[in-house]
C-alpha cells in the first residue's frame, strides 16, 4: 500500500511506544472517563501526570466520578497531543481502556501533587507553588490508572500515507475492525 486508498481504514496508523510517551508526558490535558449507576458515559478534562506506566489524575472525593469509580474501577482515558504547544508532542490521539485505583500513601499524593503543579506551572515556582497548596487537601483524591489496552491514531502517519511519503514499514498490522468488520459493513450496506 503505498498511497491511502481507504479513508476508513485507520488501523494502520497507530503510535509506537516511544510515540505514547511522548504524547503522555507532553500533554497537558486528558479526558477522564467512566461509567455512571444507571451506565451512562461521562469524561471529565483534567490535568494529569504520566508516571511509571499510569495516569495519574487529582479530584475532590465528594465527585460523582469518586463513588462511580469506586464501584466500577474500569474507566478510559484520552490523551490529544493537539492540546499541546509543545512541537515535540506527537500528533493524534491515544485512548487507554485501564483500571483505576485510589492511591491513599501520603507520600506517593505529595510526589504527584509536586509532579503535577510543576507540569502546570513550569515556569511559574509561585504558580506551582500555589497549585500544590491548593491540591494538598484532606478531601482530594489521586487515582492511578494502570493500562489494560491502548487504542492509538497516528495522525502525522495518515497524512503522510495519503500524500504517498509514509513507508509501508511505518504501518501497523491491520486490527480486526479494519481487517473483518469493515468488509461485513460494507457488505450490509452493497458496497464493493
Amino acid at each position: 500500500m503505498s498511497k491511502a486508498t481507504d479513508h476508513e481504514v485507520v488501523s494502520i496508523y497507530r503510535h509506537s511506544d516511544e510515540q505514547i510517551d511522548l504524547l503522555l508526558t507532553k500533554a497537558p490535558e486528558c479526558v477522564l472517563m467512566w461509567g455512571t449507576k444507571d451506565h451512562w458515559p461521562v469524561g471529565v478534562v483534567h490535568s494529569f501526570v504520566w508516571h511509571d506506566g499510569k495516569i495519574w489524575v487529582t479530584f475532590a472525593a465528594h465527585r460523582h466520578r469518586a463513588a462511580a469509580i469506586r464501584r466500577d474501577p474500569r474507566v478510559s482515558v484520552t490523551v490529544s497531543g493537539r492540546c499541546s504547544d509543545d512541537p515535540e508532542c506527537p500528533l493524534g490521539a491515544v485512548t487507554v481502556k485501564g483500571r483505576g485505583e485510589f492511591i491513599e500513601d501520603p507520600e506517593l499524593k505529595d510526589w504527584f501533587y509536586h509532579a503535577l503543579a510543576g507540569k502546570v506551572s513550569p515556569d511559574d515556582k509561585q504558580g506551582e507553588d500555589d497549585f500544590y497548596n491548593l491540591l494538598d487537601s484532606p478531601l482530594r483524591l489521586v487515582l492511578a490508572i494502570t493500562p489494560v489496552k491502548w487504542i492509538s491514531f497516528d495522525a502525522d502517519k495518515s497524512a503522510r500515507h495519503r500524500a504517498g511519503t509514509l513507508a509501508e514499514e511505518e504501518m501497523s498490522p491491520l486490527q480486526s475492525a479494519d481487517a473483518q468488520r469493515l468488509a461485513a459493513e460494507r457488505a450490509k450496506r452493497g458496497i464493493e
